[in-house]
C-alpha cells in the first residue's frame, strides 16, 4: 500500500482507509493473515548474482580473447611452455577481477540485520509481541523508549515521544512527534512529525500508530531498492584501460593477419614456423603485464592509504577514481560538522559572550570581545541551570566524550564543564524532574541549593520562556529578546532560553501550573553543530585542485545556508530544498544541481538524484556520508566515502571507501594519492607499450625482410613476463609530481594517451626494433652465431627498457633532484640486471631460452642502444614541454 498523504488524514479517515473496525482492538487474526498473504512479509528481499557468473564475466575482454586465441594456437603447435604462460596470465587477470567484484558491498544484508526482530501490536483486542516480519499494513503498533520502529507508521497517540531519525533524515537532534495533521502537501521527511519510519529509534516517551507501509514500500525499503540498482561498476580508469585494450588488440590482430598473409604468399617460411612467428608477434606485442602492474600499483596505494592516510579502500579501482573526482557531494551532519551540538553564544541581559571549543570535549572558555571573562553570579547561574535542567549524561569512554541523551542537553553539560569544571556538581540536590514535553517544549528541575533554598530551573523554547518571563517583569523588553532570537536563528543556530523561579520549600512536585506563574529569564544560548576543524583547510585544497564541493543535508535551509557560508562553499549561497527539486523538470533539476552548492531538507531519493544528475552532466562524483539516508547516493556515486566511526553499517557497506578518522579533511591527501596512482599507471602504460610493440615490430620487420628470426618465442615471453613486470614495479614507489594538487581534474571522456603520447610510442617502438634488428644483422654478418646475436638482441631490448624507465619516471629533466627521488627504482634495475646475467650465463637458462655468453662487446652494444633511447626520449620530453607552454 502507498503511504502517500497519510500525514494529512484524520483518525476516522485512517480507520476507513485501512479497514480498522476498532482502533483499540487492532486488526483481527483473519485480517492480519489475509494482508500478510496479499502484501507479503515485512522484509527486504533481493537477488544475488551467482559467483560463477561473476567469475565468467572476467573473461569478457578483447585482450583476453586475443590471449585465448594465442594459447590455443600454441597448443596446436605443441609449444606447451608458451601456452602455459599465456593461460596463466589469463587466469591471473580473471581472479583479480573476480576478487574485486566479489568483495563489493552487500549493504542490503546490513539493512535486513538492523530491523527490529519483534514488535508490539494490538490484535483481536490484545496487546501482543509478534515477529517484525509478520507486521502488516493496518496493524496498530505500540512504541516506547528503546524500541526500533518496525515499519512506516502514522502516529495516532503520543506521550512526549521523541524519535532519533538522524541516520535517515540528517537531523542532528531527536524529533518530537505528535498526532497533529500536516497541511503541507509535500513536507520533507524530517517535517513529517506525525509519522514514524522503519529503523529509526524511540529515544523517549511512548506512542502508538497505524502501519501504512511495510517491507519494500517503507522509506528504508525504497533506500534498499536504490542500493540494489546496479551502477556502472567501471571506474574512469577501467573504462580508459578497456578502450586502450580494444585499440591495441585491434591493431595487433590486423597487423598479425596481414603479416601472416604476406608470409604465406611469399613462402619464405614453412606454415608452422610462420604460424609460430605470428603468435610470437601477438604475444610480444600484447601488454600482458599491464593488468598485473595496474593491480599492484593500485594495491600498494590501497595499503599505503590504510596505513598512513586513515583510509580503507574496499575495491582496487576506487583508489584511482579519487584522482579523477571533480565534484564532491557531502552530507553535513557528522561529515562537515561534528554531529556534537555546541553552545557558541550566551546572551544575558547586559552581556554577550562567546564560547570557544567545539564538540563534547570540555576544552574551551567563555570570552567577551575576545577576552576571557571573570565568572559573575548571573553567568554562573545560567550555566548551572542549563546543567541541572537536563536529562542527559556526558561520560569519558576510551579517551572520548560520549553523550547519552539529547544533543542539545549535551551542549549545556559541556559548556558548564568548560567554565566551572566538576567541582560544583554537588551544590544542588534534585527534588523533582519534569522531562521535556513536546506540547510545552521545555524541561524543568526542582532543586535545593547548598543554602537550603528551593528553586525551579527551566530551559526550553524561547517562544515559551519569553512569554513566561514577561509575566513576572512588566518592563520585560520582548522586542529586544525576540530580535536576539532572530539574529541567532539567521546564523543557523538553535536557540534555547534559560530561566529560574524561586519556590516555597513546601513545593515538592513540578507542575505546569507552577511554571505558568512566570520565570526570571537568565538569557539565551545559541547552539550549533560546528564544522570540523580540518574541513576549512581541506576545502581550500579542493578548490585549488579544481574540485567543487556541494553540501546535501536533511537539515533546514537556514542552518544549511549558515554552515555553507561558514565553510566558504560559495560567496552567495542559496539553499535549494528537496521539495523545490521535486517540483523541477529534468532540465531545471540539472541546472540547479550544477549551479548551487547547498541542498537542504533532502530525502534519500533527492541525494541519489543529485548524484545521478551530476554524472549525467559528465562529472566524476564522490559522495560522503554516514547515515542510512546517504546509502543510495553512496552506492550510486563514482566513489562513495563513508565515515568509519560514526557511520552506520549500511553507509559503510554501501561505500567504496571508509575514512577511519571521520575527517572530511582526510579526503585531500586521499585525492592526491589517487592522482599519483593514476599518474604512475599512465607512466607504466607509456613505458610498457613502446617496449611491447618493439618486440612485435622486430618479428614484423623480419618477416617483411624475409630474414631469420632474431628472437625466439621463449625470449619474447621472458622479456614480457619477467623484465617488463620487474622493471614496471618501479612505478609502484614513484612519488607524485610536485604540481599534482594544482592540476584540474582530468577529463574522463578522453583516453589514457593523447596524440603526443601516441607519436612517442610509435617512434620509440620503431627505434628499439631497429636497434635490435641492426645489432642482429651486424653480428651475423660478421660471423657471429645466431645464438650469440639473438642473446645480444634480448639484452638490447631489456637495456632500452631500463634506460627508458629513467626518462618516463618523471616530467622533469633526467639530471634533476627527481633522479634519486625513487631509490627503489635503482634496486629494481639492479635485480633486472642480475636476471639478465642469469639468462645469459647460467647453463640451464641458456638451454631453455636459446642464449649464450656475449662478452664485453655484446654488453657494450646493449648499453649503447639504451643510451640512444634515453637521449632521444629526453629530447622528446624537452620538446613536449615547450609545446605545452
Amino acid at each position: 500500500m502507498n503511504n502517500s498523504k497519510d500525514f494529512k488524514l484524520t483518525l476516522s479517515e485512517l480507520e476507513s482507509k485501512y479497514n480498522i473496525k476498532d482502533i483499540n482492538s487492532g486488526l483481527d487474526s483473519k485480517q492480519a493473515k489475509d494482508r500478510l498473504e496479499q502484501y507479503g512479509t515485512n522484509e527486504l528481499k533481493f537477488k544475488k548474482e551467482s559467483k560463477w557468473k561473476l567469475f565468467l564475466r572476467q573473461f569478457n575482454n578483447v585482450i583476453i580473447y586475443v590471449l585465448i586465441f594465442s594459447a590455443i594456437l600454441t597448443l596446436l603447435l605443441q609449444h606447451f611452455s608458451d601456452s602455459f604462460i599465456i593461460i596463466l596470465v589469463i587466469f591471473i587477470n580473471a581472479f583479480i577481477g573476480y576478487y574485486q567484484e566479489a568483495n563489493a558491498s552487500n549493504a542490503l544484508e546490513k539493512i535486513k540485520s538492523i530491523l527490529a526482530t519483534n514488535s508490539t501490536v494490538y490484535r483481536d483486542g490484545h496487546r501482543i509481541d509478534i515477529p517484525t516480519k509478520d507486521v502488516v499494513v493496518g496493524d496498530v503498533v505500540f512504541l516506547e523508549a528503546g524500541d526500533k520502529v518496525p515499519a512506516d507508521m502514522r502516529l495516532i497517540d503520543t506521550d512526549n515521544v521523541r524519535i532519533q531519525e538522524s541516520s535517515l533524515t540528517g537531523e542532528s537532534d531527536s524529533i518530537a512527534k505528535d498526532t497533529a495533521i500536516i497541511k503541507d502537501d509535500n513536507p520533507a521527511l524530517a517535517e513529517q512529525t506525525n509519522m514514524a519510519f522503519a529503523y529509526t529509534s524511540v529515544t523517549s516517551g511512548s506512542a502508538s500508530g497505524i502501519v501504512v507501509s511495510t517491507g519494500k514500500n517503507t522509506e528504508i525499503g525504497r533506500i534498499s531498492e536504490n542500493i540494489s540498482q546496479d551502477k556502472d561498476s567501471k571506474t574512469p580508469l577501467m573504462r580508459e584501460l578497456d578502450g586502450l585494450g580494444k585499440w591495441v588488440s585491434y591493431v595487433i590482430i590486423f597487423a598479425s593477419a596481414l603479416l601472416f598473409l604476406l608470409g604465406f604468399f611469399l613462402e619464405t617460411y614453412s606454415l608452422s614456423v610462420l604460424s609460430l612467428s605470428v603468435v610470437a608477434m601477438i604475444v610480444g606485442s600484447i601488454p600482458e603485464g599491464l593488468p598485473a602492474t595496474t593491480s599492484v600499483v593500485l594495491s600498494r596505494g590501497v595499503s599505503d592509504m590504510a596505513k598512513n592516510k586513515n583510509t580503507i579502500i574496499k575495491s582496487l579501482p576506487a583508489v584511482e577514481t579519487l584522482g579523477s573526482v571533480d565534484v564532491i557531494a557531502t552530507d553535513k551532519t557528522g561529515t562537515l560538522t561534528k554531529n556534537e551540538m555546541t553552545i557558541k553564544d550566551i546572551i544575558l541581559s547586559d552581556h554577550v559572550y562567546q564560547v570557544t571549543g567545539n564538540g563534547y570535549t570540555p576544552k574551551g572558555e567563555i570570552t567577551e570581545n575576545g577576552n576571557k571573562v571573570q565568572m559573575n553570579d548571573t553567568l554562573k547561574l545560567f550555566l548551572e541551570v542549563g546543567n541541572e535542567a537536563n536529562d542527559a549524561q556526558l561520560n569519558q569512554e576510551n579517551n572520548k566524550w560520549v553523550l547519552n541523551g539529547e544533543p542539545t542537553d549535551g551542549a549545556f553539560l559541556t559548556a558548564y564543564t568548560k567554565a566551572l569544571g566538576t567541582d560544583n556538581n554537588n551544590r544542588y540536590k534534585e527534588i523533582d524532574l519534569l522531562p521535556f514535553d513536546s506540547d510545552f517544549r521545555y524541561i524543568a528541575k526542582l532543586v535545593d541549593d547548598d543554602n537550603g533554598k528551593r528553586k525551579l530551573f527551566i530551559k526550553g523554547s524561547p517562544d515559551k520562556l519569553l512569554a513566561l518571563a514577561q509575566k513576572v517583569d512588566k518592563n520585560f523588553d520582548m522586542d529586544k529578546w525576540n530580535q536576539q532570537v532572530a539574529d541567532l536563528s539567521e546564523h543557523g543556530k538553535r536557540v534555547i532560553a534559560v530561566g529560574y523561579q524561586d519556590v516555597d520549600a513546601s513545593v515538592n512536585e513540578i507542575t505546569h501550573d507552577q511554571i505558568k506563574q512566570g520565570i526570571h529569564l537568565l538569557g539565551l544560548a545559541g547552539i550549533i553543530d560546528p564544522p570540523r576543524e580540518s574541513v576549512m583547510k581541506a576545502l581550500r585544497e579542493m578548490n585549488e585542485a579544481g574540485i567543487a564541493v556541494k553540501m546535501i543535508t536533511g537539515d533546514n535551509p537556514i542552518t544549511a545556508k549558515a554552515i555553507g557560508e561558514q565553510l566558504g562553499l560559495a560567496q552567495n549561497i542559496h539553499a535549494v530544498t528537496g521539495a523545490e527539486l521535486d517540483g523541477m523538470n529534468k532540465a531545471e533539476f540539472k541546472k540547479a544541481v550544477l549551479e548551487n552548492q547547498v541542498f537542504a531538507r533532502t530525502t534519500p531519493q533527492n541525494k541519489y538524484d543529485i548524484i545521478k544528475a551530476l554524472q549525467d552532466s559528465g562529472k566524476v562524483t564522490a559522495m560522503t556520508g554516514d547515515g542510512i539516508n546517504d546509502a543510495p547516493a553512496l552506492k550510486r556515486a563514482d566513489i562513495g566515502v563513508a565515515m568509519g566511526n560514526k557511520g552506520t553499517d549500511i553507509a559503510k557497506e554501501s561505500a567504496d571507501m571508509v575514512l577511519t578518522d571521520d575527517k572530511f579533511g582526510t579526503l585531500a591527501p586521499a585525492i592526491k594519492e589517487g592522482r599519483r596512482i593514476y599518474d604512475n599507471i599512465k607512466k607504466s602504460i607509456q613505458f610498457l607499450l613502446p617496449t611491447s610493440f618493439a618486440e612485435g615490430l622486430i618479428i614484423a620487420f623480419t618477416i617483411l625482410m624475409q630474414n631469420d628470426m632474431p628472437l625466439q618465442p621463449t625470449q619474447l615471453l621472458w622479456i614480457n613476463m619477467v623484465s617488463a613486470i620487474t622493471i614496471q614495479f618501479a612505478f609502484i614507489f614513484e612519488p607524485g609530481e610536485q604540481d599534482l594538487m594544482k592540476q584540474k581534474p582530468r577529463k574522463t571522456n578522453g583516453s589514457l594517451l593523447n596524440k603526443w603520447d601516441g607519436i612517442r610510442i610509435c617512434w620509440l617502438s620503431a627505434l628499439m626494433a631497429i636497434l635490435g634488428i641492426v645489432a642482429f644483422e651486424m653480428l651475423t654478418a660478421n660471423g657471429f652465431s645466431d645464438v650469440f646475436a639473438s642473446t645480444v638482441v634480448v639484452n638490447v631490448i631489456v637495456f632500452a627498457k631500463i634506460f627508458y624507465l629513467f626518462s618516463i619516471r618523471t616530467k622533469q629533466a633526467l639530471f634533476s633532484k627527481t633522479l634519486f627521488s625513487n631509490p627503489q627504482a635503482f634496486m629494481i634495475v639492479g635485480i633486472m640486471i642480475l636476471l639478465q646475467l642469469a639468462l645469459t650465463y647460467i647453463p640451464f637458462m641458456q638451454g631453455a631460452f636459446y642464449t649464450t655468453g656475449i662478452g664485453f662487446m655484446g654488453w657494450s652494444i646493449a648499453i649503447v642502444a639504451g643510451v640512444i633511447v634515453l637521449a632521444l626520449a629526453e629530447v622528446d620530453k624537452f620538446i613536449s614541454k615547450k609545446l605545452k607552454k
